[in-house]
C-alpha cells in the first residue's frame, strides 16, 4: 500500500477518538508517540507509515476536511454526515462506536403537559439546525433554530428557548440539568468516510484500508496487521 503521496487520515478529539483507535492499531496504523502524549499541542502526527499522517480535529471538521480532500480519510459520527450531507464523502463502514442517539428534550415540567403532536412551531437550540428541519419538516412543524455549539442544557432554564436537540448517551447530563428526552430523531455511531475524488484516483490504496479497517472491525487481526 504504498504510494508518494501523502494519506492524511482525520480523526476527531474527545470520547470517539479513545474508541477509534483500537481500530485504527488494529487496521495497521501506530501513530507516533507524541499522539498520546497529553501534554502535546501537535495536531498532525507521523505514523509508522512514511506516507501516512493523523490529523486530530472537532469531529465537524473531520467532515470537512475529508470533504475537501484535504484529508482522505477519516472516521466520524454519523450525526456530522447528517447534518453536512457533503456529496463528497462515501462512508463504507459503520464501525459501531460512538454510539449514542440525537434526541429532543424539554424541561420536566413542561414534558407533564405538553403534546408534540400538536406542535406546529417549535423554537429550538442545537447545534445540528439543518437536521432540526428536516426532522420536524417532515411533520409540518416549523422550526426555528438557534445555533449553539455547546451548553444546550442551558439554554431552557435561561430562557433562550424551551426545548433543545442534541446528542444524548446515557441521559445523566439531562436529568442533572432538569430535562427529558421526548422525542427520538436517529440512532447515532461512527462510520469510516473516504473522500469520493481520493478513492477513484487512487483505488487500490484507498480500498485497501478500507478492508484493513473492516477486517479490524471484524477482528481478524492477521488480516489487518
Amino acid at each position: 500500500m504504498s504510494c508518494e503521496t501523502d494519506l492524511v487520515i482525520a480523526l476527531p478529539k474527545g470520547r470517539i477518538l479513545d474508541e477509534a483507535m483500537p481500530l485504527v492499531r488494529a487496521a495497521g496504523i501506530v501513530p507516533e508517540a507524541a499522539f498520546d502524549d497529553p501534554r502535546s499541542r501537535l495536531l498532525r502526527f507521523k505514523t509508522n507509515f512514511a506516507h501516512i499522517d493523523i490529523i486530530r480535529v472537532r469531529s465537524f471538521d473531520v467532515a470537512t476536511f475529508v470533504a475537501f480532500g484535504a484529508a482522505q480519510l477519516g472516521i466520524v459520527g454519523n450525526d456530522v454526515l447528517m447534518e453536512f450531507d457533503y456529496p463528497e464523502i462515501y462512508a463504507p463502514l459503520d464501525l459501531g462506536i460512538g454510539r449514542c442517539r440525537l434526541a429532543v428534550a424539554e424541561p420536566v415540567d413542561l414534558s407533564a403537559t405538553d403534546d408534540p403532536s400538536r406542535w406546529s412551531h417549535v423554537s429550538v437550540a442545537t447545534k445540528y439546525p439543518e437536521v432540526t428541519r428536516r426532522h420536524f419538516a417532515a411533520r409540518g412543524v416549523q422550526a426555528e433554530c438557534i445555533k449553539l455549539n455547546g451548553a444546550m442544557e442551558l439554554a431552557p432554564s435561561l430562557g433562550l428557548c424551551r426545548r433543545i436537540v442534541d446528542l444524548v448517551s446515557t441521559g445523566s447530563t439531562l436529568r442533572a440539568n432538569g430535562l427529558v428526552e421526548i422525542e427520538h430523531i436517529a440512532d447515532i455511531t461512527s462510520r469510516l468516510v473516504v473522500n469520493r475524488a481520493a478513492l477513484k484516483t487512487r483505488p487500490d490504496e484507498l480500498g485497501g484500508w478500507i478492508e484493513r479497517f473492516r477486517a479490524a472491525l471484524n477482528g481478524e487481526a492477521g488480516h489487518a496487521a
